[in-house]
């Protein structure tokens, strides 16, 4: 059977599980269970050992577990934007963002939320946000309406952590606003104006002293709050202050709420991102200990924990048989990135000289553009309609904007999720083929993968004013990326090379290229 008939008898198959005899079309629930800087190596069912991981371990032997799963991005704001957009970030200039940066995501851009709330869905996201807050025309009202945000892009509810845990303002955002603000005590990023008054926090970098819950190894010590040091500067709003140790533990808490007072009469998305296991790596006190690999295990048993509740509360509300839950990550390990948190030896050892490595039998991790940078765990579970197993398809984070869109039969525009592909019949197992290609990003370094092979692409040097040879690796011989076989292979490494410029030039998007879908195909 050609894939344009597996395609059309999985819709088919699909269309039949909504209607059933029913006049009114049954819509599943979606929960995205989003982790922070997970590695393939850190889940049990992907190989680790020295991390219990027994929910997470669970929903690979209900659902699907895909082990050429990726994020878009070896870094978080670019996967993110990427997932809930369907655009890859390079075509933007996304980039890891700063405490006070603006919103990556434009109002005018088409999301994942959007998408679902077109389908009758109500949307919300609790988490781990670091997409930007404002418009970058006028300063964030920190004590007022904080907008745009999540609310302008398509989610009903937003309950968030408006940057990333090592970043300012160290509070919650809930729609928009400050959760706990207190008017007296006013709240700042970067500057205060001129005469305020409110509360002023260490400066790590002039009294390294204040950092008394573990030190910073680099970077992270200007502001300093509950102990540790921060990227960026807070001034004011102490009575809103999150407490480090209890942050999954309130993201759970508001998740559940939200699942407890959803209906059956209307589908809900849920975008579930975790802080976990992203540093400042604080487990709360009864995590500790739990795994063999101090502050980054036990966090990555909080995180297992926090996403077991999550399902758990799915079950309790009795929304599981209808329920599609996603867990994957928005890229792949890292280790000291900011703290002496006893993660490694030396900044320079890795986990894997005690017997782990976050990125299992890959090469690299986050900021890399190796496979361990963007291949994470990524698991798809739908009782009764996905049968559980694992799948070698290559599969990405990007494409399911156009996946969904499937589901519920909306058709995306021309300009809406322009680099998301229509993977619907690979998620649900119903095709064992996956993507043709994909792209993988790393800073401004971009690679390519199809099939076994990898190109990765040369950058312009700029100190030696000269473009840098690109990079060929075949995975089936060489899964560690150690081998360099470009002269081997001129040929190959061509066609990747050309693939890949297509690509990037075609401003239109991958959908918008022949043969970009998941027909097997060797060249554009």
């Amino acid at each position: 059977m050609n894939t344009s008939a597996i395609i059309t008898s999985a819709s088919l198959a699909f269309s039949s599980i909504l209607c059933s005899g029913q006049e009114k079309i049954e819509k599943p629930n979606v929960v995205i269970i989003y982790a922070d800087d997970v590695g393939y190596g850190d889940v049990g069912a992907y190989g680790a050992k020295l991390i219990p991981t027994p929910n997470l371990d669970q929903m690979a032997k209900e659902g699907l577990m895909f082990t050429d799963g990726h994020c878009s991005a070896a870094t978080c704001t670019p996967s993110r934007f990427s997932m809930l957009t369907g655009i890859h970030g390079f075509r933007h200039g996304v980039r890891v963002l700063a405490p006070n940066a603006a919103m990556a995501i434009k109002p005018n851009m088409f999301t994942l939320p959007q998408l679902f709330k077109k389908a009758g869905y109500q949307t919300a996201v609790v988490g781990k946000w670091h997409l930007g807050i404002g418009d970058g025309k006028t300063p964030v009202d920190w004590n007022g309406d904080v907008k745009p945000g999540p609310l302008e892009l398509g989610f009903d509810y937003s309950f968030l952590l408006p940057s990333t845990n090592d970043r300012v303002p160290c509070v919650y955002l809930e729609n928009h606003r400050v959760v706990g603000l207190d008017p007296k005590d006013p709240l700042f990023v970067g500057k205060k104006p001129d005469g305020v008054t409110c509360t002023e926090y260490p400066d790590g970098k002039k009294n390294p002293e204040s950092m008394t819950y573990y030190k910073s190894s680099h970077g992270h010590n200007v502001s300093v709050i509950n102990g540790i040091g921060r990227i960026g500067r807070q001034f004011g709003g102490k009575a809103a202050l999150w407490n480090d140790e209890t942050m999954a533990d309130e993201f759970v808490k508001q998740a559940k709420k939200y699942i407890a007072s959803r209906t059956k009469d209307q589908p809900f998305f849920l975008y579930f991102a975790s802080q976990d296991i992203h540093v400042p790596r604080a487990p709360h006190p009864r995590f500790k200990g739990k795994s063999k690999l101090s502050y980054r295990g036990d966090a990555m048993v909080q995180f297992d924990w926090a996403a077991g509740e999550i399902i758990k509360s799915l079950d309790d509300n009795g929304f599981t048989d209808n329920t599609i839950v996603i867990f994957s990550s928005d890229n792949g390990p890292v280790y000291d990135d900011g703290y002496e948190d006893g993660t490694t030896v030396h900044t320079s050892t890795k986990e894997s000289d005690r017997g782990h490595d976050g990125s299992g039998p890959y090469r690299g991790g986050k900021y890399q553009i190796y496979e361990g940078g963007t291949r994470v765990p990524f698991i798809i579970k739908w009782p009764g309609k996905i049968k559980p197993g694992k799948s070698t398809a290559l599969v990405n984070q990007i494409d399911l904007m156009a996946s969904f869109a499937k589901m519920l039969n909306i058709k995306l525009k021309p300009n809406q999720g322009i680099d998301s592909r229509d993977i619907f019949s690979t998620l649900t197992g119903s095709n064992k083929k996956g993507l043709n290609y994909t792209i993988e990003e790393a800073g401004r370094t971009l690679a390519i993968r199809q099939g076994d092979w990898k190109y990765i692409r040369g950058n312009f040097n700029k100190k030696k004013k000269k473009q840098q040879a690109g990079r060929l690796y075949n995975l089936s011989t060489d899964i560690g990326e150690q081998k360099n076989i470009i002269k081997d292979h001129p040929e190959k490494a061509a066609e990747l090379k050309k693939m890949l410029d297509t690509v990037i030039k075609t401003k239109t998007g991958i959908r918008s290229i022949p043969q970009a879908g998941i027909e097997p195909a060797s060249k554009l």
